[in-house]
């Protein structure tokens, strides 16, 4: 199974991470935020926005790479065409055990709130 990380699989430009503001569906957990729209590729993104307010440089990379490990492992049993925003909740402390659980249940329920017509 590839459990590679390529480029088609990141959410790049900033004009698409407007566009996942945009559609403001998100649902949140104690670890993370993560907001979602329909990108009409057959490939689901990730993207992340860790901000100074989760901490120094060090920290903020930490976190970084944890979300990309656990996207990068559970890529395959997600839902295609997504483009998935993520970031650390205010004051979580990073933990990959729980993050690898967290993440799929997140993805699901913000999948949920996707208006119906559009994923089938």
């Amino acid at each position: 199974m590839d459990e590679s990380f390529p480029k088609q699989s990141r959410v790049r430009k900033q004009s698409d991470f407007d566009a996942v503001y945009q559609a403001s569906t998100y649902a949140a957990d104690n670890l993370l935020v993560m907001q979602v729209r329909l990108n009409g590729l057959n490939v689901t993104r990730l993207g992340l926005s860790v901000s100074k307010k989760v901490g120094d440089a060090p920290t903020r990379n930490k976190w970084k790479r944890t979300i990309r490990e656990v996207f990068r492992k559970c890529r395959h049993a997600l839902p295609p065409g997504l483009d998935l925003v993520v970031r650390p909740r205010k004051g979580a402390v990073l933990n990959y055990q729980e993050l690898q659980k967290a993440f799929p249940k997140l993805v699901r329920r913000v999948v949920k709130k996707l208006p119906k017509q559009d994923h089938s």
